[in-house]
């Protein structure tokens, strides 16, 4: 038995009801080894070094194969997280909540829905915020980037999620399909409005008359009107 794997044997029994917090992002470990490694990724030490550049990887070998789809994967701790993709299997409960998710990390940012913790402060204007996603969508406010570029028309975004839905623009793709009728659209939100038509939903109430609207722009130029009326 080699000491390496006694010890990591011995972590997790100790471990085995308590989790080891990163204090400056809030990931959580179940073991200490665990945490200790990913504390280099805030103090940026390297104690591994390539002997051709920078970088821990050159051959590109996938050894791990997923045995539902043709993907394949370097480390087997991410070949078991995309398995979950297939199976359906969410092994990570919240212990406010019924809901469960695939990783664990997915579940410490849902926690803090309940707990109200948001650890990622802007040192630009101070907002804090509880998922690091949004966290680093949120400076690119700060910084004007916009990393995601259109190959057609060269346009530029923010966020990957937008430049898909402009992209759509140019392809005509509309996945949005409604179940009611034979219409589709190119966005959720649209699709969203769209149903209302079929529902007689108008979630859009006046405050002077009490006169409801299915969409938001009628809405608000209904709202202009009893300001303009006002003495």
């Amino acid at each position: 038995m080699s000491s390496r794997g006694h010890l990591a044997r011995q972590e997790r029994r100790h471990a085995e009801h308590q989790e080891f917090r990163c204090q400056p992002c809030g990931k959580l470990f179940p073991v200490p080894s665990g945490l200790k490694v990913h504390m280099k990724t805030h103090t940026g030490e390297r104690p591994f070094h390539c002997g051709e550049c920078d970088k821990r990887i050159h051959t590109g070998e996938k050894p791990y194969q997923c045995p539902h789809c043709e993907k394949s994967f370097r480390h087997k701790p991410h070949l078991m997280k995309h398995v979950r993709v297939h199976t359906g299997e969410r092994p990570y409960q919240c212990t406010h909540c019924e809901k469960s998710f695939r990783q664990r990390s997915h579940l410490t940012c849902h926690e803090r829905i309940h707990t109200g913790e948001k650890p990622y402060l802007c040192s630009s204007c101070g907002k804090s915020f509880s998922d690091p996603r949004h966290y680093r969508v949120h400076q690119q406010l700060h910084t004007g980037d916009k990393p995601h570029d259109c190959c057609v028309c060269g346009k530029s975004f923010s966020q990957s999620s937008h430049l898909l839905k402009h992209q759509r623009i140019h392809t005509g793709e509309r996945p949005y399909k409604c179940c009611l009728c034979e219409k589709s659209f190119a966005r959720s939100d649209v699709l969203k409005v769209h149903k209302r038509v079929h529902t007689g939903e108008r979630p859009y109430q006046c405050s002077v008359c009490g006169e409801s609207f299915t969409y938001l722009g009628v809405f608000q130029s209904h709202q202009k009107k009893h300001a303009e009326e006002l003495p």
